[in-house]
């Protein structure tokens, strides 16, 4: 399946009925007077995240999407039935956008989340709320008003823990092949990855992390070069990022000047990005001598002043992935703990606020 990360769509919630007008008609009830009743309501518009989706690519066939039409009311009292509603089912992380505002609408990030996007409208009043002392058979009712019509765009962000950065050809996907299931498409040639690939690591039986392989990034990515910069937004979900950097570039290239060329275009993309932790994976040290590894890699270091983690990995051969991923794990749990210390602080904060505000205090 081709992968889609973007789409536009046009949402049409559906009209309310309108009002009716009608008078009580029964033989020996003189002057009925009016029992006309409202429309019924138009049905509404939702977006439902749905985990068992992972692309947009159903939105490439059908592209308008209706609610039913509100019915019109009856005689004898009758309100017409509402509208059902229309609910469109879209992969979680689909962040909603305004065509016309350029806003954002929603973000839905958990499955079964809902979000409406256009509202039903309301239906029209009957004859029967318009009579009064000095009218006592009103020939008015008011019809339905018209649903919300809107231009959407969706695009979906990937929900992954890991982001993999990395010039083409850095090894990204080998890496994600040696520490998920993952399968993603590995060759001797650049912008192998078209589409981002995400795999889960399982560390243990109940502790595990999604990471994301997006397209390989080259300079001037921001303003339009390669691929990789339609596909940085996956990454932006991201809490940690891992930079792949081949240690021995066969072009003769400098990885250090890889790395900064990668981070200039994550600047230019997004600063906040820079601010996120970002740990060096160099990779490819099967390429080097067993005694030249340490070196080269020390001095890539140094060369970058590099004051995070750093590793030293052959992807290919399975050589320091696990312990990257172990790294990782460790990292998750303990921002797991103190994201559980924070609550319990609060909470105790709370408790202690409560007491020192009552009768006794």
């Amino acid at each position: 399946m081709k992968f889609v990360d973007e789409a536009n769509i046009r949402v049409c919630a559906g009209d309310g009925g309108n009002g009716c007008v009608s008078f009580r008609r029964e033989k020996f009830i003189p002057f009925g007077g009016p029992d006309g009743g409202d429309g019924g309501a138009g049905g509404t518009v939702w977006l439902e995240a749905d985990e068992n989706l992972n692309t947009l690519v159903d939105f490439r066939h059908q592209r308008v999407f209706r609610a039913q039409r509100g019915q019109d009311g009856m005689g004898r009292q009758m309100s017409g039935k509402g509208g059902e509603d229309c609910v469109i089912r879209v992969p979680v992380g689909t962040v909603v956008m305004s065509v016309d505002t350029d806003e954002t609408i929603g973000d839905l990030t958990a499955h079964g989340q809902r979000l409406r996007v256009a509202q039903g409208g309301q239906g029209g009043r009957g004859n029967i709320h318009f009579k009064s002392s000095v009218n006592r058979a009103p020939r008015r009712a008011t019809p339905g008003t018209s649903g919300e019509i809107r231009e959407l765009k969706l695009e979906l962000k990937l929900l992954a823990d890991v982001g993999l950065l990395g010039f083409p050809n850095a090894g990204k996907s080998t890496f994600i092949r040696a520490v998920s299931a993952a399968t993603p498409r590995v060759a001797d040639y650049p912008f192998t990855t078209l589409h981002p690939n995400l795999g889960v690591v399982r560390v243990e039986s109940d502790k595990s992390f999604v990471i994301a392989d997006i397209p390989g990034l080259i300079e001037g990515a921001a303003d339009g070069a390669g691929l990789g910069v339609q596909f940085l937004k996956h990454v932006s979900r991201t809490r940690l990022l891992l930079h792949l950097v081949d240690m021995a570039p066969l072009d003769g290239g400098d990885p250090v000047e890889q790395v900064r060329a990668i981070e200039h275009e994550l600047a230019k993309f997004d600063p906040a990005l820079l601010t996120r932790p970002r740990w060096l994976v160099l990779n490819k040290a099967d390429l080097l001598a067993p005694e030249e590894r340490a070196a080269a890699a020390r001095a890539i270091v140094a060369r970058l002043g590099w004051t995070a983690p750093w590793f030293v990995v052959s992807a290919i051969a399975h050589e320091g992935t696990w312990d990257v991923c172990l790294r990782v794990q460790s990292f998750f749990d303990a921002l797991k703990a103190e994201a559980a210390e924070a609550v319990a602080a609060n909470g105790d904060v709370r408790l202690r606020g409560e007491g020192a505000s009552g009768p006794d205090a």
